[in-house]
């Protein structure tokens, strides 16, 4: 059974920052993408940045220039660094994987359960 934990969440005050970390575990064989999604209050989830399993990264418009996604492959765990947070980037912030049990399994999508981020006075 893969299991995601995500942790780092919580309440900062604008222009603050905060680190979430999403560990992976559960006999997992191999990870290709990993990613982090959001959805504020009310809204639709929305993609916030991803990592291949090479190094490349992409972000959403939102957040280019103040976030940063990394991941350690020996620990399974991708990171994001979030920096100079805003009002609006207050949401539950989800860690995704692409991921195979064993050599020749397809590739699956695999969610965690979710961390809440609280930006405000």
């Amino acid at each position: 059974q893969v299991q995601l934990v995500e942790s780092g969440g919580g309440l900062v005050q604008p222009g603050g920052s905060l680190r979430l970390s999403c560990a992976a575990s559960g006999g997992i064989f191999s990870i290709d993408s990993m990613s982090w999604y959001r959805q504020p209050p009310g809204k639709q989830r929305e993609l916030v940045a991803a990592i291949t399993s090479g190094g490349s990264t992409s972000y959403a418009d939102s957040v280019k220039g103040r976030f940063t996604i990394s991941r350690d492959n020996a620990k399974n765990t991708v990171y994001l660094q979030m920096n100079s947070l805003k009002p609006e980037d207050t949401a539950v912030y989800y860690c995704t994987i692409e991921a195979k049990r064993q050599r020749g399994a397809p590739w699956l999508p695999y969610w965690g359960q979710g961390t809440q981020v609280a930006v405000s006075l």
